[in-house]
């Protein structure tokens, strides 16, 4: 038996390009359509309460200070009362890992959640759109400006939807600075043209990221640079709710002719208008499945319900279904209950299980630290009445927002005493260096290491903490 082998040439990308071979589809411009409904005003809720969120608390106070502050060059975290260190990341650590959780849980849920409603990415880009809408006009009329040619009235309106733009970026990177520096002094060095190079830098890097992301870039973050919607099919399952179409229902797609009522039992409830397409933030037809591009916003959702009333069809063509519930036909009851799968109610009960125990540990945690440090330039040394000294640095940080008073005590070996001061100040929330010596009579304790314990407590009985240290006695 013969065999034909057919041989594909394989053709360099410099000669494909001129030959006109397309090695990449060439972008196209998305151009939005406002919608209203339920899900446009949930995530018009949301950019409200997260930028209130955002712009609003570097400008809160809590008692004499920034309620929240990153003070990086103190290395100091004011949270509302709470007052971190470096050494308190494992809070940190702990905060992550319930974010993460919580990402795992709405998504197995009800999917790209937190993309849709809540993601900055998201959440810029509506405010961007919002103002492009106001300014340049409808989504026809951006499309008509936009393929027109020059003219005054379509320069003056660019300009104006930049100027806006570039100002909500600028403010926006003004506002994240303000957590790391107290944002009245940022403003006032701002007026007073004496702001730092790094707090330049980073209003103006974040300020035009912002600019960049939300006014131009917009959904190919989504597309092409957000990890999340690689790996959220990992996270799916077929009891997953995403939005989805009714082909069931929705095919064939047309709109009866006129006088022909013959017609109308043939096609389905999509009318092929596109609105669904023409409100999506990303330019997908969810009418095609479920796409990695889908960022769950609902608003396709909204587009179609107004279309099925305006066509005296039940709404729910497109709608937050499973693929189960598609197939098997269920009802919202039956969709409802296999949601609550016990991969959804083990993320749910690790997720409660952290976040009481990250809020219980926060509770009970010691308004007091120690750290201690020999003195390498004196390991130990004979004093004067015969002796053994060792000294030691302790820093103190007083975790509370009051001046205290601690006390400074040794114990682990017999006859063992502080020769140092025994009671330091430490003002709200800083630390102290504290120059400490320990002395043991000569004879006291056999040549080598011993360990031994620094007592350091407060006054009021608010904070005690204990901490080993090694005692050297010569030979």
């Amino acid at each position: 038996m013969s065999r034909v082998h057919q041989v594909i040439p394989i053709v360099p990308a410099a000669k494909a390009e001129e030959k006109g071979v397309g090695l990449y589809a060439a972008h196209q411009k998305v151009y939005t359509r406002s919608v209203s409904g339920v899900f446009a005003r949930w995530r018009w809720a949301m950019v409200f309460v997260t930028q209130l969120v955002f712009y609003g608390l570097p400008w809160l106070e809590w008692g004499q200070r920034q309620a929240v502050l990153f003070d990086l060059s103190a290395r100091r975290f004011f949270i509302f009362g709470l007052v971190l260190y470096p050494q308190d990341l494992i809070y940190l650590t702990g905060l992550l890992v319930v974010s993460a959780l919580s990402l795992f849980l709405f998504t197995a849920v009800a999917g790209r959640l937190w993309c849709g409603y809540a993601c900055p990415q998201t959440v810029y880009s509506q405010i961007y759109m919002w103002v492009e809408q106001r300014i340049e006009g409808s989504r026809i009329v951006r499309m008509r400006m936009d393929k027109g040619g020059f003219s005054t009235e379509k320069v003056i309106k660019k300009c104006f939807k930049h100027a806006v733009w570039i100002a909500i970026g600028l403010w926006t990177g003004f506002s994240f600075v303000g957590y790391f520096t107290p944002i009245r002094e940022l403003g006032a060095s701002m007026l007073h043209a004496t702001m730092g190079s790094w707090e330049i830098f980073w209003v103006l890097f974040y300020g035009f990221a912002t600019y960049g992301n939300a006014g131009f870039m917009r959904e190919q973050v989504c597309k092409y640079m957000c990890p999340y919607a690689r790996f959220q099919s990992a996270m799916f399952d077929r009891d997953t709710l995403i939005v989805s179409y009714d082909a069931a229902v929705g095919e064939p797609r047309g709109v009866p002719a006129k006088g022909r009522a013959d017609s109308a039992p043939a096609l389905g409830h999509c009318v092929d208008c596109k609105l669904c397409v023409q409100v999506c933030p990303t330019g997908i037809d969810i009418r095609n499945g479920l796409q990695q591009e889908c960022i769950g916003c609902g608003l396709c959702v909204d587009a179609c319900n107004i279309v099925m009333k305006k066509t005296a069809q039940p709404p729910g063509l497109i709608r937050y279904a499973t693929q189960n519930g598609m197939a098997n036909r269920w009802t919202s009851r039956q969709v409802l209950q296999r949601v609550l799968r016990p991969r959804v109610l083990v993320y749910g009960a690790l997720l409660a299980a952290l976040s009481i125990g990250l809020f219980a540990s926060l509770v009970a945690r010691m308004p007091l630290k120690v750290d201690v440090v020999r003195d390498r330039a004196a390991l130990a040394r004979i004093v004067d009445g015969g002796q053994i000294e060792n000294v030691y640095r302790l820093q103190i940080m007083n975790a509370t927002e009051e001046m205290q008073r601690y006390r400074i005590e040794a114990s682990g070996l017999d006859r063992l005493e502080v020769a140092s001061e025994q009671l330091v100040d430490v003002a709200p929330a800083e630390s102290r260096w504290v120059a400490v010596r320990l002395r043991l009579p000569f004879g006291a304790a056999a040549a080598g290491s011993h360990e031994v314990y620094f007592d350091v407590h407060s006054e009021d009985g608010r904070g005690h903490v204990s901490e080993k240290a090694v005692f050297l006695v010569p030979r």
